[in-house]
């Protein structure tokens, strides 16, 4: 949340939060052009309340990506302090492909036409070291494989993002089954050493993310 956010009184505050959610919804599925008032009227706000909030679309379309990096980023910090370092693994990776398999184009689109709006390097970046340390953590308790490498999130990230469905739903029930299936591949137990992995592919973790809908 925004420092602005956090001084907002109650109602006003959560009235942000709807009009967000639901522009977050109405980009991915209908692009960043969607009118305002469609938003408006999904978010049950008059429309002069959204322009209160948000005087442009572009502060809208910044804040909506903003709170959806944020998210991401959050739920790598839970993962770091979950006191069970496979429950946060198997969280982190499970979360992150679901909010992708919603994304449905987002990313591509706001980086495309807003591409200094936000420091999404930064943010890449500090999801490569957290990740890193999630990885690490997972391993150092004997849950995690000790041949996972960091590039293999990038490996699911990617296999994940190659779902496609005109159905949201459907996409999304995918995504979690697919990573399911992996994520118990992961397992330290599940390595097989008569047939080792092939060496990780030089995959880039915020190559995996910017290709998200895409």
């Amino acid at each position: 949340m925004s420092t602005d956010a956090s001084h907002m009184r109650a109602d006003a505050r959560q009235n942000r939060d709807r009009i967000l959610e639901v522009a977050q919804r109405l980009f991915a599925e209908r692009g960043l052009d969607v009118p305002m008032a469609a938003i408006a009227r999904r978010a049950g706000v008059g429309i002069a309340t959204l322009y209160r909030r948000f005087p442009t679309r572009e502060a809208l379309v910044t804040e909506a990506f903003a709170e959806q990096i944020g998210h991401c980023l959050s739920v790598l910090d839970d993962a770091l302090a979950d006191p069970d370092p496979w429950h946060g693994f198997c969280t982190a990776i499970e979360t992150v492909c679901a909010m992708l398999s919603g994304d449905r184009g987002l990313s591509a689109a706001f980086i495309g036409a807003y591409p200094h709006a936000v420091d999404v390097t930064g943010a890449q970046e500090r999801a490569l070291r957290e990740f890193a340390a999630v990885i690490e953590r997972a391993k150092r308790a004997g849950e995690l494989r000790a041949d996972f490498a960091i590039e293999d999130v990038a490996m699911v990230i990617m296999a994940n993002n190659g779902i496609t469905s005109d159905s949201p739903e459907t996409a999304l029930a995918a995504s979690r089954r697919l990573v399911a299936y992996l994520i118990n591949s992961f397992r330290a137990g599940h390595a097989d050493p008569s047939r080792p992995l092939p060496p990780p592919a030089p995959l880039q973790l915020r190559d995996a993310f910017d290709q998200a809908g895409t």
